[in-house]
C-alpha cells in the first residue's frame, strides 16, 4: 500500500508547488521508491482542455488522451512515470460525476451535499492504484483559503483520519518575504497561512519557504516553534539557475530526509543522485549558444509553450549548448516581411496552436526557413502552416488554406488542404466527429502509432521506422494533396498504420526541416532528450557554424 504525500501551498500562488512535487518524487526515485504523482485543482473547468494557453498555460496530453494541467508535464519530465488520465482532477470533473451518479439514481434519492458525497468521490479518486507505488504524491492546486478548493482540504483530511497512523503526510509550501527597508525576512505570512490550515483540521508535517534570501537558523526555529513543525522539517526553497537544479538543491535543504523521517522511515536507503549529477553538470557546462525562434500567438505567456522550452533546454543539455530561446510573434509579420523578424536565429519552431489568428506570420516563417535553408520544426499547426507554405508557393495553389479557417470565418475563403478530421482509427475501433460537436475532449488525443518511411530524414533520426507519439488536434492535411506535394520536394515521410492520415512532412534536400502532427516535446525529459529536439539542436548548431 501507497504511503500518502499531500503538497498544498499558502500565502500566494506560483510559488512553484509542482517543481517542489516533481523534484520531491525524483529523490525519493533516487533512494529507491516507486512514485506516482497527482494534481488536484480547484476549477469548475472540467479539464484545461477548453482553457485559453493565456488562462492556464499549455495543455499537457497523456498517453491514454487526457488533457491536464501543466505540471503533469513537470512530473513526468522529473520522474519519467508516464502521467495518466487517473493523475488530474479538477473540481468540474468531480462535480459533474456526482451529478451523473444523483440523475442515474446512484444515491437512491437521498440529498447530495459537499461532505460526504463530493468529499467521498475525491477520496475514491485519491484512492486510485495505491497498491502500484511507494509514494502517493498529490498536489492540490490554488491556496489554502480558497473558497473553491475547501473541498480538496476537507477530503484530505478525512482521507488522512480513514488511512492507518503514519500513511499520510502533508507537506505546505509558503512564502518569506523579505522587507529591503528592515532588511529582515518576515515569518507572519507563513505563521498565518499555516494558522488557516490549522483551522480547517490540517497540520503541516514538513515546512518548504520559498525565499529570495538565506534562512538564518534563528527563523528556521521561529517557523517550527510558532506552526508546530520541527526545525529541520522546516526547508529552504531558494530560486535555482535553472528548474533541473531543484532535486539537488532540495537534497542539500534535506526535503527528502525530512519526509522519510515524518514516515518514520529509518534508515533511509542512501540516495543515487548521479542522473541529477549528470543533467546539472550539461546545464551549467555548456560549449556553447544557439539562437531558436519560437513563432507563436501566445508569446505573451512563456507557459503557454512550456513543454516545448523545456524540451528544447533538453536538447540542447544533449549537444552540451546552451538554447537561447526568444519568443516572436507572428501576427507582427502578418502583412510583412519576415525577414527582418527571423535573420539571425539558428533554427525556427512553430508550435501547435487553435484559429486563424497569426497564422499568416507562420506561414511566413516556414516560407523563410525552407528558402533560407534554415532548419525547421513545425509542430501540429506548425506542421500544417508548413504544408500550406509548400501548396502555395511550390505546388501553386494560391488559395490554399485550412478548412478551420473557413469554418472560423462563415464562409470559404480557401481551397482547404487542411480539413476538419471526421473519422480516425483508435485501437480497434473507429472514431468519429462533427464540427459541430462539444470542444472539450473531442479531437484526436493521446497516443498513436505512426509509420516512418526508410530512408527519409525522421527515420533516420529516430532509429527506426515504428513510433508512438501524443496527439492533440482535430484538423489533418489532406493526401489527396500528397501526390501534388511531393513531385514538388515536399516528402510525406511519416503515415498512420493505414497510409490515411499524414503524420510528418518533411522538405527534401533541405538541411532539416520537418513538420509533425504529434506534440513530441510532451515525451522529452532531460535526463532521456526526445529524438527530434536533440537533432534539431544539433542542426541549429551546425547553422551557427554557416551564419
Amino acid at each position: 500500500m501507497a504511503r500518502f504525500i499531500f503538497i498544498t501551498g499558502g500565502v500566494v500562488s506560483s510559488l512553484g508547488k509542482g517543481l517542489t512535487a516533481a523534484a520531491l518524487g525524483a529523490l525519493l526515485q533516487a533512494r529507491g521508491f516507486s512514485v506516482r504523482m497527482r494534481k488536484l485543482d480547484p476549477y469548475l473547468n472540467v479539464d484545461p482542455g477548453t482553457m485559453s494557453p493565456f488562462e492556464h498555460g499549455e495543455v499537457f496530453v497523456t498517453d491514454d488522451g487526457a488533457e491536464t494541467d501543466l505540471d503533469l508535464g513537470h512530473y513526468e519530465r522529473f520522474t519519467g512515470v508516464a502521467a495518466r488520465n487517473t493523475d488530474s482532477i479538477s473540481s468540474g470533473r468531480i462535480y459533474s460525476t456526482v451529478l451523473e451518479k444523483e440523475r442515474r439514481g446512484d444515491y437512491l434519492g437521498k440529498t447530495i451535499q459537499v461532505i460526504p458525497h463530493v468529499t467521498n468521490e475525491i477520496k475514491d479518486f485519491i484512492s486510485i492504484g495505491e497498491d502500484e507505488v511507494d509514494f502517493m504524491l498529490c498536489e492540490i492546486g490554488g491556496t489554502v483559503g480558497d473558497i473553491e478548493a475547501l473541498p480538496f482540504f476537507e477530503a484530505i483530511r478525512q482521507f488522512s483520519q480513514d488511512k492507518p497512523r503514519g500513511e499520510c503526510i502533508f507537506m505546505h509550501l509558503t512564502l518569506l518575504p523579505f522587507l529591503a527597508a528592515s532588511g529582515e525576512l518576515k515569518t507572519k505570512p507563513t505563521q498565518h497561512s499555516v494558522k488557516e490550515l490549522r483551522s480547517i483540521g490540517i497540520a503541516p508535517d514538513v515546512l518548504v519557504c520559498r525565499s529570495e534570501h538565506p534562512i538564518p537558523d534563528k527563523e528556521r526555529e521561529k517557523i517550527g516553534l510558532f506552526c508546530n513543525v520541527r526545525t529541520d522539517s522546516v526547508i529552504a526553497a531558494y530560486d535555482m539557475k535553472s528548474i533541473y537544479e531543484a532535486p539537488l538543491k532540495f537534497h542539500e535543504q534535506g526535503l527528502d530526509q525530512a519526509v522519510l523521517d515524518a514516515f518514520g522511515i529509518s534508515p533511509a536507503p542512501a540516495p543515487n543522485l548521479s542522473v541529477w549529477e549528470d543533467v546539472a553538470d550539461r546545464i551549467n557546462n555548456t560549449d556553447g549558444e544557439v539562437k531558436v525562434a519560437i513563432v507563436g500567438k501566445y508569446t505573451q505567456l512563456e507557459d503557454a509553450y512550456k513543454s516545448i522550452k523545456e524540451a528544447l533546454t533538453h536538447g540542447g543539455m544533449h549537444n552540451r549548448v546552451k538554447v537561447k530561446v526568444e519568443w516572436v510573434d507572428a501576427e507582427l509579420f502578418d502583412k510583412e516581411d519576415a525577414a527582418p523578424y527571423l535573420e539571425g536565429y539558428h533554427a525556427i519552431l512553430v508550435p501547435g496552436g487553435f484559429g486563424e489568428r497569426g497564422t499568416e506570420g507562420k506561414i511566413k516563417a516556414a516560407q523563410f526557413a525552407r528558402e533560407r535553408n534554415v532548419p525547421y520544426l513545425g509542430i501540429c499547426l506548425g506542421m500544417q502552416m508548413a504544408v500550406i507554405e509548400s501548396a502555395r508557393n511550390l505546388a501553386g495553389i494560391t488559395d490554399a488554406g485550412s478548412e478551420e479557417f473557413d469554418h472560423e470565418a462563415g464562409k470559404k475563403r480557401f481551397e482547404p488542404v487542411v480539413y476538419h478530421l471526421k473519422e480516425w482509427v483508435q485501437g480497434n475501433h473507429k472514431v468519429k466527429r462533427k464540427a459541430g460537436d462539444d470542444k472539450g475532449g473531442t479531437m484526436r488525443l493521446g497516443a498513436y502509432n505512426a509509420t516512418l518511411a526508410e530512408g527519409s530524414k525522421v527515420a533516420e533520426v529516430y532509429g527506426t521506422t515504428a513510433i508512438e507519439e501524443r496527439h492533440r488536434h482535430r484538423y489533418e492535411v489532406d493526401i489527396k494533396y500528397r501526390e501534388e506535394l511531393e513531385k514538388k520536394g515536399l516528402i510525406f515521410s511519416g503515415m498512420s498504420p493505414d497510409g490515411k492520415l499524414p503524420e510528418i512532412v518533411e522538405v527534401k534536400d533541405h538541411p532539416w526541416f520537418i513538420g509533425v502532427q504529434y506534440h513530441p516535446e510532451l515525451k522529452s525529459k532531460p535526463f532521456d532528450p526526445h529524438p527530434l529536439f536533440a537533432d534539431f539542436v544539433k542542426a541549429a548548431i551546425d547553422n551557427s557554424r554557416l551564419v
